[in-house]
């Protein structure tokens, strides 16, 4: 796994980025196949809050992503505490995935046992259908796009859906892996 350290406005000592490195390395045993890894850190300028320290970690690979973000007095047990975090995520993923291609084993037929009508004559296979879980409803205000990235902060979510007053369109606020945001304006 390549494993990619850095940090926003802070130097990461050798001894943290060796620690993140190692530790996170070793989460492949729990979900082989996960190409890469970024580790950022920065610290939290209020002087208020008495975690500081803010590691995030994003794993990538075979089209999954496994994102965290923790906060702790100092870097070392930032990570400790995100690399617990990532362990519960990627055995949930794992279990998931183990699930799929465990269903997609027992619909196999017995190819003497089925008329040739329902068998696999080379067409493609139906796309999977996917089932939703949860439904919420909720009203569209008209904001701005910088207040509705501020809105999308306060209730500590990654998009925000609102009406650009600008434009009067349905709009996207999202939070990009970079830490920026993201603007997506529907016509």
């Amino acid at each position: 796994m390549e494993i990619t350290v850095s940090g926003r406005n802070t130097t990461v000592s050798e001894s943290l980025k060796r620690q993140a490195e190692e530790k996170i390395g070793r989460l492949d045993k729990y979900l082989t196949g996960m190409d890469r890894a970024e580790v950022h850190f920065w610290e939290e300028k209020n002087p208020r809050i008495d975690d500081k320290e803010i590691c995030e970690v994003t794993m990538e690979g075979h089209g999954h992503h496994v994102r965290c973000k923790v906060s702790a007095p100092d870097g070392f047990t930032a990570v400790d505490l995100a690399v617990d975090k990532l362990e519960r995520q990627l055995r949930k993923l794992k279990t998931k995935v183990h699930k799929r291609t465990h269903a997609r084993e027992k619909l196999q037929l017995e190819p003497d046992l089925v008329p040739e009508s329902l068998l696999d004559n080379g067409e493609a296979q139906p796309e999977p259908v996917y089932q939703i879980v949860k439904t919420k409803r909720f009203d569209i205000t008209d904001m701005d796009p910088a207040g509705a990235a501020l809105q999308m902060d306060l209730l500590n979510h990654d998009f925000y859906v609102f009406r650009n007053a600008e434009t009067g369109n349905a709009a996207v606020v999202y939070r990009r892996d970079d830490g920026d945001i993201g603007l997506i304006d529907v016509d």
